[in-house]
């Protein structure tokens, strides 16, 4: 079975698992993920907000458009990373998902991830970020590689951040840069 057939039943198995009911029966649709399962970028991100619901898409609004900006400034399209959310239904009013919704997508974002076999999980934002780092503080965390049972993390302030404090665009960005980098060494360890 290919990686996409494999993310594929991954997709269906939370249809049919029923996972958090409220949240789907609120939204047009699941929001899985996109982009390459043969990535060794995976960007993981909250929950999908309006645009995304109607889309099927991760990260297709403001937000989106600027994740796609910065990934073009490192030489990466779209395609060639992956991109989901943890829970993959939009919360009503783009609320912040409850813990225990998050709880129930859990066990499929780390099927996924065991899929993708990324060589760096991005994490856009703290809400992402605390699910598998709940030590840290995103304003310390950023933009500094983080290796907990054998997989790169890298936490960053969400895009969106961007969008309300220009500030936070540049530091964005500067974090952003350093993607190739931790690629590079990575790429250099002896698995």
């Amino acid at each position: 079975m290919s990686k996409a057939e494999e993310l594929e039943q991954i997709a269906q198995t939370i249809a049919n698992d029923n996972v958090t009911p409220k949240l789907r029966d609120g939204a047009t649709q699941l929001v899985f993920g996109v982009g390459s399962p043969e990535a060794e970028l995976m960007f993981i991100g909250e929950a999908p907000g309006a645009r995304e619901d109607e889309q099927g898409e991760p990260f297709v609004g403001a937000a989106g458009k600027f994740l796609t900006e910065m990934l073009g400034q490192i030489g990466l399209q779209r395609r060639d990373v992956y991109i989901t959310n943890i829970v993959k239904y939009r919360p009503p009013g783009n609320r912040d998902p409850l813990p225990e919704e998050i709880e129930e997508f859990v066990p499929y974002l780390q099927r996924q991830i065991a899929v993708i076999k990324p060589k760096l999980v991005i994490f856009l934002g703290r809400h992402a970020m605390n699910v598998f780092l709940p030590e840290l503080k995103i304003s310390q965390a950023h933009g500094h590689p983080v290796r907990k049972s054998g997989q790169v993390y890298l936490p960053l302030f969400h895009p969106a951040a961007a969008l309300y404090n220009p500030q936070m665009r540049q530091t964005l960005q500067d974090d952003f840069a350093k993607i190739p980098k931790i690629l590079e060494k990575l790429a250099t360890e002896i698995v």
